[in-house]
């Protein structure tokens, strides 16, 4: 039986060759950075060479970057750590409906426990948020903007670098340094240039999962003049934003994972788009009663989610990892919750549409063969979970 991966927005598998360039801190260069010793010189050189490496890509400074244990925890310390040491400023923030968690969850405690007030903007039915709508949103009060750059779970790219001209002409109207303005950009790691100017970013978000690097570290993006307050207390680590002994195995491995990703971008992108165009086109051909959700060509290269009506996503993604397919419902950070994605759920589609979504998500090794067994093997079981299934969805919603 074949085995096919389709969950690369989940995690995407270790390149041999980042591998190769983390052993030796994995093995005999295993000092600390803080200690005054040859080993301890060896693993910060190997810190230092790789945020020169990050900071180069990103067309950022080398001390602009804070190194970090995930994406979640990079939002965190970007959305928390920037309001918390701003409220004086004002205390408005303004987000999207379809935001990772990490960043939802961390405007949502400050809306309720900390008296911010937070405008969540509503996205149109293929999941697009418009410059507009950001310009419309601004107030005196507000102190930070997040909106990610490619969503995870239905792929649709946002107008980053306009969203972040429009915040840059208000700061330039009003005359002061504030709002900042945040993307989530764990997504876009292997499929767009992440030029922090030209995206007219202040503060963005990696990490090494998603790009075929280590597990275990992000990276924070923070330019320079932003105060932040930290979320951890310790050591004087990372400028003490971040305290505590780094991961020199994995910051190595991540500065090499984006070298190899964003020196790919334009012959990988390439590649997957006819394979994902395949397997849209198929689903549709093949299936009736389904619907693509997020926007047909302004998409990740490597995304497909469809909702396949009158059954349960769950159900279906169990019969498929048993015919060796491996998919997902969603976002692998809810993958132990039974709520519906609250991404369809925010384009307009009810609880029905959102319980029968899968997220397919191509990677490096994602074949035409791959694509065929997978159009092969999903319409026997659609077929099979309907003749079962007691759900009768509204045509509406899959014309």
């Amino acid at each position: 039986m074949p085995s096919v991966y389709l969950d690369h927005a989940a995690t995407t598998p270790l390149d041999p060759r980042v591998l190769e360039v983390m052993l030796p801190y994995l093995k005999d260069r295993f000092g600390n950075p803080s200690s005054f010793h040859t080993l301890g010189k060896q693993a910060k050189d190997a810190i230092d060479e790789a945020r020169s490496s990050i900071a180069e890509i990103l067309g950022a400074r080398p001390d602009e970057l804070l190194f970090t244990s995930s994406g979640t925890e990079s939002d965190n310390l970007a959305v928390l750590g920037y309001a918390r040491a701003n409220q004086k400023t004002g205390k408005h923030l303004i987000t999207s409906l379809i935001e990772h968690h990490a960043v939802l969850e961390a405007v949502m405690h400050l809306e309720k426990k900390e008296g911010f007030q937070v405008t969540y903007l509503s996205p149109d039915k293929e999941g697009l948020i418009t410059p507009e709508q950001v310009a419309r949103a601004l107030r005196e009060d507000t102190i930070l903007v997040s909106i990610m750059a490619a969503n995870n779970e239905i792929g649709t790219i946002q107008p980053i670098s306009e969203i972040g001209n429009v915040i840059q002409k208000f700061r330039q109207e009003k005359g002061r340094a504030w709002p900042v303005f945040h993307t989530d950009a764990c997504q876009a790691t292997g499929f767009f240039p992440l030029n922090v100017e030209k995206l007219h970013v202040d503060l963005l978000t990696i990490n090494g999962s998603k790009m075929y690097g280590p597990k275990g570290v992000g990276v924070l993006y923070v330019k320079r003049g932003i105060k932040l307050q930290p979320l951890l207390f310790g050591g004087p680590q990372e400028r003490g934003l971040r305290p505590g002994t780094e991961h020199v195995a994995g910051i190595v491995g991540m500065a090499r994972a984006f070298e190899l990703v964003q020196g790919d971008l334009q012959h990988e992108s390439e590649r997957l788009i006819p394979l994902r165009d395949e397997l849209i086109e198929g689903i549709i051909k093949t299936i009736p009663k389904v619907r693509l959700n997020g926007h047909r060509t302004k998409r990740l290269p490597n995304n497909v989610n469809i909702s396949f009506m009158d059954i349960e996503g769950e159900a279906l993604l169990l019969y498929l990892d048993a015919a060796g397919i491996f998919s997902s419902t969603g976002s692998a950070c809810t993958s132990a919750s039974l709520d519906p994605s609250h991404v369809i759920l925010a384009l307009g589609m009810p609880y029905e549409v959102a319980h029968g979504s899968l997220r397919f998500t191509l990677g490096h090794a994602t074949t035409k063969e791959d694509i065929a067994y997978v159009l092969e093997t999903l319409p026997p079981l659609v077929a099979k979970l309907r003749s079962i299934s007691p759900v009768r969805v509204d045509e509406k919603y899959f014309r």
